[in-house]
């Protein structure tokens, strides 16, 4: 895939990325938040741009993703332009992964999706996931500009999602050197730019470095395997309707916690990147400090929920560096129900 970095010309970048690749009739998708960019966007086009699909929904209902290609098919197009957050990207996926149309996304968040082969659809209930090189974007325009107006709850939860993937990716069965090297960079670049962008959300130098940090994380999800917070979250966000990025701004420090004793290696490496000797904590901390939600109660999740939530958690085969058991999951969501702080995991020297 192609990356491109230009502050300030997300428009005339996209408009070129179009070009490249010899497309003559794309469909541009965004969620309704991001329909004005989108537009902008399509603009750009000229008679390049088929028309604006701007019906993007979060975990991609099934019949959200239905009717997108439905109408990518009725108008023809030979390439779709995904402009947006996660929602926007994982439907221009969705385009790709149905009709092998070619994808461009232009990220207005940190979701890091847009870096990454995996695709999700939700249906009946449970959100589905798979790999397929058809739904990685041939080209991605990166321009902090678009995320200057994303509210800063929004900016936070963003950007912890994104720490997610580098957490994960830290002690996933197929991480690397390299992938550790990145995940720990990018980890530092978010995590001492959201303060500063909740303290002025128009700072570019801050809105460059979060994305920057955010493309990082973005490029570890697409590289390694996700664990026990990412099934959490899928399951808390297909089962139960709760919000992507707040989800994962909760559970993140009771999975990170939970799994600690198992990845020393991990965890240095995230100490390192915090400067603290207590991820889990600090990351907790940080959430709190910066306005993010803390509880899954505080999200709508009712303690009725909790143990069918742990049952499909611990009910799928998936890498992690620990063994979950049912009671395991049970008691991380627990946790993460009651929002208490993260109980420091003791961990041995990184070998």
């Amino acid at each position: 895939m192609r990356v491109v970095f230009r502050p300030g010309a997300s428009v005339t970048a996209t408009a070129g990325e179009v070009e490249r690749l010899g497309l003559r009739r794309v469909l541009v998708v965004s969620g309704a938040r991001g329909a004005d960019t989108a537009r902008a966007v399509a603009d750009s086009l000229g008679d390049l741009c088929a028309g604006v699909h701007a019906e993007a929904r979060m975990h991609v209902p099934a019949e959200v993703a239905d009717r997108a290609v439905e109408v990518a098919r009725e108008l023809g197009v030979d390439g779709c332009v995904a402009v947006g957050g996660g929602s926007s990207i994982g439907l221009g996926k969705a385009i790709a992964l149905r009709t092998g149309l070619p994808l461009i996304a232009v990220p207005s968040t940190y979701s890091g999706s847009e870096m990454t082969s995996v695709w999700g659809l939700t249906e009946h209930g449970a959100k589905r996931t798979g790999r397929d090189p058809s739904v990685l974007p041939r080209s991605v325009v990166y321009d902090p500009g678009l995320t200057l107006s994303m509210p800063v709850p929004l900016s936070v939860t963003s950007g912890v999602n994104a720490v997610a993937h580098a957490v994960e990716a830290l002690y996933a069965p197929d991480t690397s050197p390299l992938i550790a090297l990145m995940a720990e960079e990018g980890v530092r670049a978010l995590t001492s730019a959201l303060p500063a962008i909740a303290a002025e959300p128009s700072d570019p130098e801050a809105r460059s470095r979060a994305l920057y940090g955010a493309w990082l994380c973005g490029s570890c999800l697409g590289a390694t395997t996700m664990g026990l917070h990412h099934k959490v979250c899928h399951v808390l966000g297909g089962t139960f309707g709760l919000p992507h990025a707040e989800t994962h701004t909760v559970v993140l420090p009771y999975a990170l916690a939970f799994n600690a004793p198992a990845a020393p290696a991990a965890v240095h490496a995230l100490n390192r990147a915090l400067d603290t000797d207590d991820a889990p904590h600090t990351l907790w901390t940080l959430a709190g400090e910066l306005g993010a939600p803390r509880s899954l109660a505080g999200l709508g999740l009712t303690e009725a929920d909790l143990k069918v939530a742990a049952e499909l958690v611990a009910g799928q085969a998936y890498a992690n560096p620990r063994p979950v058991t049912t009671e395991d999951a049970l008691t991380v969501l627990e946790a993460a129900h009651a929002g208490r702080a993260p109980r420091a995991a003791a961990t041995s020297s990184p070998s």
